[in-house]
Parts: C-alpha cells; sequence; structure tokens
C-alpha cells in the first residue's frame, strides 16, 4: 500500500490542524490479458519469457486439447495462441517455465509423462515444432518441477523432486542434444528440491531442498562446477522453511530468496544470503501483506525486487477470500505491496514476475479471471498516482477530506484515534476515482481526536 500524506486532525472546541508529510510513491495499475478457459490452457505455474521476437512464451499445467497443459506465444497486446497441447508421450503437467537455449530456442520440462511418467525435458521451437529430448525413468530423477537454468558453459541444469539413487531428488546437467548427466542424487540431509538452481558470480551453482537439514524444514546448497556438493544452511522455521523458489543473485552479490512456510507468523518469508551462507530474514509475511510466497524474486531495472505471494493480501472485495499479491522489497528490507488480486482479476500466483522490453512487470495466476482458469496480467507504474489531500473543511460535527487521485484507481481513507494504534481503521469502503479529485465526508463529535491517512490500493 502506498499513501502519500497523512492528516493529522484534532477536534475539540478549537480544532487545531496539522498537515504531515510522508513519503510518496507511485502505484501500478494491473491490467488482464488473458484469461484462461481450458481449451487454450489452464493453470499456469510459471513464469513467462519474452525473447528476441518480442513475444511472450509459457506454459500451463492443464488444459489444452488433451488436457495435459499446453505450451503458448503472446504478442505485446495479449493476443494468444496456442503452440503444443502435450498428450502423455511428449510430456504432461509443465510446471516449470521455459528457458531459451543460445542456439534461440526454447527449453523447459514437464513434471508427469514420457514413458515411466516421471517427467521429461523437451525442445520447442517458436513455430510449436516439440521435441522430447529426456524421459526420465527415475533412477536418474523423476518429477522435474522447475525452470531449467543455461549455464555459463553452455549446458542446462535442473532438479528433479524425486528420483535419484536416494529417490529424493537430483540435480543434472543437459547438452542441447539431450545428453544429460546426473550430478547429485539428495539424500536426508536435504531433500526433494522443488526449485532450480541458479549459477552466482563465482560460477558456483546455488539452491534450496524442502526439506531436509539439520531441522527438517530445507536447506540452501551450493554446488561447484566440477561437482563437489555442499549444504551451506539448514532453515530452522523461524527464519523460514519448505522454500519452493529459486534464488536470484543481487546486483550487490548477495542472493534473495522466499520461502512457503516459516517466519514469525508462519506464513512465509523472504531473505538474503551472502555467498558465504549468512541468512537475514528480511521480512515475516503476515497474511494481511501476503501469505505463502512460491515463486523466485526477480530484480527489476530499478534495483527493487519483486515477488508473489499464493494467497493473502487486502480483502478488497470483503469476501473473506484473500487471493494473492504483488509485492516489492527492497535489499534493506523496506517492504511494499502493490498488487492484490480478486479473483476476477486472477488469483493464487505461483509463478514471479519478469520485466518486459516495455519496462513493465508480467506474470500468470493459477486461477481467477473469466473462467477461473487462470490470467496473464501485466503490471505498469502510474505515473502521479499517489494521494495527495487537497484540503479540508470542518463544519460543526462533520470534516470533509479532498485528495488528489486519478481516474479508474482505487483509494481508501483510514484513521487512528490515537497514534499508539497498531493497525489503521478503514473509514467507509474504498472508492475508485471518477475524477483528480476525490472526498469523503466523516461525521465527528466535539472532543474526539483522529488521525486520517488514504491510501492507494492495489
Amino acid at each position: 500500500m502506498k499513501f502519500a500524506l497523512a492528516i493529522i486532525v484534532l477536534v475539540s472546541c478549537a480544532p487545531e490542524i496539522w498537515l504531515c508529510r510522508a513519503r510518496a510513491q507511485s502505484g501500478f495499475l494491473l491490467t488482464t490479458l488473458v484469461s484462461f478457459n481450458g481449451t487454450n490452457g489452464a493453470d499456469p505455474e510459471a513464469e513467462l519469457v519474452q525473447v528476441g521476437d518480442g513475444n511472450f512464451y509459457g506454459t500451463t499445467a492443464y488444459g489444452g486439447t488433451n488436457g495435459y497443459g499446453t505450451i503458448f506465444q503472446m504478442d505485446s497486446s495479449g493476443s494468444l495462441s496456442s503452440l503444443v497441447s502435450f498428450d502423455v508421450t511428449n510430456g504432461a503437467d509443465a510446471l516449470g517455465g521455459l528457458v531459451q537455449g543460445t542456439d534461440h530456442l526454447l527449453y523447459g520440462t514437464t513434471f508427469s509423462g514420457g514413458i515411466s511418467n516421471n517427467g521429461t525435458v523437451f525442445r520447442i521451437t517458436t513455430n510449436g515444432l516439440i521435441n522430447p529430448l529426456i524421459l526420465f525413468d527415475g533412477a536418474g530423477g523423476a518429477w522435474p518441477q522447475c525452470r531449467l537454468v543455461l549455464g555459463r558453459d553452455g549446458y542446462f541444469y535442473g532438479t528433479t523432486v524425486s528420483g535419484g539413487k536416494n529417490n529424493v531428488g537430483s540435480v543434472f546437467r543437459m547438452d542441447t542434444n539431450g545428453v544429460w548427466t546426473n550430478l547429485v542424487s539428495f539424500d536426508f540431509d536435504g531433500y526433494s528440491p522443488y526449485s532450480g538452481v541458479v549459477q552466482g558470480a563465482d560460477q558456483n551453482f546455488y539452491g534450496l531442498t524442502t526439506q531436509g537439514g539439520s531441522n527438517g524444514f530445507g536447506t540452501i546448497f551450493r554446488l561447484t562446477p566440477s561437482g563437489s556438493f555442499s549444504n551451506l544452511t539448514s532453515f530452522s522455521g523461524l527464519n523460514g522453511a519448505n522454500a519452493s523458489a529459486a534464488l536470484v543473485q543481487g546486483q550487490d552479490g548477495n542472493f534473495y530468496g522466499t520461502t512457503y512456510h516459516g517466519g514469525s507468523n508462519g506464513y512465509g518469508t523472504a531473505f538474503k544470503l551472502t555467498a558465504d551462507g549468512t541468512l537475514t530474514t528480511l521480512t515475516s509475511f503476515n497474511g494481511t501483506n501476503g501469505s505463502y510466497p512460491s515463486a523466485p524474486l526477480m530484480q527489476a531495472s530499478d534495483g527493487s525486487l519483486y515477488g508473489t505471494t499464493v494467497a493473502g493480501g487486502f480483502d478488497t472485495n470483503q469476501t473473506g477470500f484473500q487471493y494473492g499479491t504483488v509485492f516489492r522489497l527492497m535489499t534493506n528490507g523496506a517492504f511494499t505491496t502493490i498488487a492484490t488480486f480478486n479473483s476476477t482479476n486472477g488469483s493464487y500466483p505461483h509463478a514471479g514476475l519478469i520485466q518486459g522490453s516495455d519496462g513493465a512487470l508480467y506474470g500468470t495466476t493459477s486461477a481467477g479471471g473469466t473462467s477461473g482458469k487462470g490470467t496473464i496480467y501485466r503490471l505498469t507504474p502510474v505515473l502521479g498516482s499517489q494521494p495527495n489531500f487537497q484540503g479540508i473543511v470542518e463544519k460543526t460535527g462533520s470534516l470533509r477530506l479532498t485528495w488528489s487521485a486519478v481516474a479508474g484507481l482505487k483509494y481508501q481513507i483510514q484513521y487512528r484515534t490515537n497514534l499508539a494504534q497498531n493497525n489503521w481503521i478503514n473509514f467507509g469502503t474504498p472508492v475508485t476515482a471518477s475524477n483528480v479529485l476525490m472526498s469523503a465526508l466523516d461525521v465527528v463529535g466535539p472532543y474526539s481526536q483522529r488521525f486520517y491517512r488514504v491510501v492507494l490500493l492495489p
């Protein structure tokens, strides 16, 4: 949430008014570009990728001609084309996104399907010609859930949730022809990686396991290019648990990530990790600002980290349901919710964000939209959208507050009766601006005190 000016209002026999300035921020406008309907795919759970032709490419876990998921192409206007409908033989249930190789072709994974129904790795051209490269048999790995990463050596690296020597997951390396090597078979010191690895500036690969470790809540590990493996730290629960999203290395050299559970409230965390394994919790999600983040963070051109939570957020429809959020996180831990889903515009985003060539942020939700089967959305900053109080008119027993607005954006007046209160109280219901100036009337009694602010809702 963003607010630009807070008004402190004391109402008494001789009312006094102070204006106190807080830092202003621009808002974001969420636009739903695609609502999946089943036929063109359903339940997208992975990040998009934008390639050199300017189009976006992605996967859905279900839907399509056979019900096993799709690969799609979307242009910048939101026009969607289905390129492939999985048929089990070439894969099923694509939970990971696509990555472009040096050959300009796209590579991805499916969680199931293939000969043994243990998942596949495939290659696809931008016009829809698909070629399965790996059909997992369980011995080397099974059930890849994440996006591959292209290493600086030209190989692709990925993980599997199950399979391997101990049947609790693996890390593998593959060339563009599908020749692959199992690099690591996890054991119970850390196992079942639901996320992929990321290559650091030091050439080493870093990743997370969802379970195991010293406390049973998962681990963070490092893998050298020569295959040497070591656990850097184990999650304790308080500092996070059950991480399911890949790390990202920031411009400052540190790694940033999220955990699905744990933290001080149990709804997950966002954290910073140094290359030597020192972990610092930046945020513990509390439900209102989001809960259960399952997607990797993304550092945008403004230096901020952006991410999503599967649930939680501000209940804009006052239905009792919280459908997930998009948030901005600074590397010092400063946190802002920039969008809240309401089912109509999407719900339950399992995927993270990418920044398009136009500077906007793009993402998917696994449900919601017109047919309830997920959406593709765009977030664009709205300059000048920060609300500023323009005036206050006091009459006997009432106050009229007026603030600047942007038509189409939603605002909420809030108040406290004293600054020691922990929470702001909503005054009335959210208001969608129809003009550049909006106002609200509050009826107050004599000798009462209220502190007001106006909030730009996601």
